[in-house]
């Protein structure tokens, strides 16, 4: 009985999370309020506030839940591969396919980002990044041969990676429009070759 109760609130949640996704998608960020999602969702005032708090919590849930969902796509793809180069290219890779696929989903990350909109929680926010980029960052460590990866941290690598798709996915989420064919033919290889002359430099000074 209690197993079910539990998977009741799961799937509620899931339901209220994803009425919230449809509302900013359709409103906006600043125009969409917690009764609108409520709405929405077809839920009463006092589940929404049992189950996220108020907007900052519901609005942080949907970020976890985002971020969980591109790093189960990053890992998926990462932890198969043999190489570093395999495994920066499939990291890229697997990144801008994400967001192209889940352009909704990707839209709200980067506007609720940008906008801070989860700001009292950014600590938080950032902690959950690094745990699920965690296994990612393992497996290239372990597959990258002597002098291949920049002695960084893991946040410095990923901000070289995965910088110039970040730009590049913003971009064709502004405008709604175009794909990312150029962006996974070239972004790839240049992540790889990037850290390979930031490598090459070190070792020359």
């Amino acid at each position: 009985m209690v197993r079910v109760a539990r998977r009741d609130g799961i799937q509620r949640r899931n339901e209220i999370l994803d009425a919230a996704l449809q509302c900013f998608d359709r409103r906006g960020l600043l125009a969409t309020g917690i009764e609108d999602i409520r709405r929405a969702a077809g839920a009463s005032p006092s589940s929404v506030y049992h189950l996220f708090g108020g907007f900052g919590g519901l609005t942080f849930a949907l970020l976890i839940r985002t971020f969980e969902r591109v790093g189960a796509h990053l890992q998926r793809d990462v932890l198969a591969s043999a190489t570093a180069h395999d495994a920066v290219c499939a990291l890229v890779n697997a990144h801008l396919t994400w967001v192209e696929g889940n352009r909704v989903e990707a839209r709200f990350m980067y506007q609720a980002m940008a906008l801070e909109l989860a700001a009292d929680r950014a600590a938080d926010l950032a902690d959950e990044k690094q745990r699920l980029l965690a296994p990612v960052m393992s497996r290239l460590a372990q597959v990258a041969g002597p002098g291949e990866l920049p002695e960084w941290t893991p946040e410095q690598l990923q901000t070289v990676l995965l910088g110039p798709s970040h730009d590049a996915c913003r971009r064709m989420l502004a405008t709604g429009e175009g794909d990312l064919a150029w962006a996974r033919a070239v972004l790839p290889e240049l992540a790889w070759r990037s850290i390979q002359i930031v490598g090459s430099s070190l070792q020359l000074e």
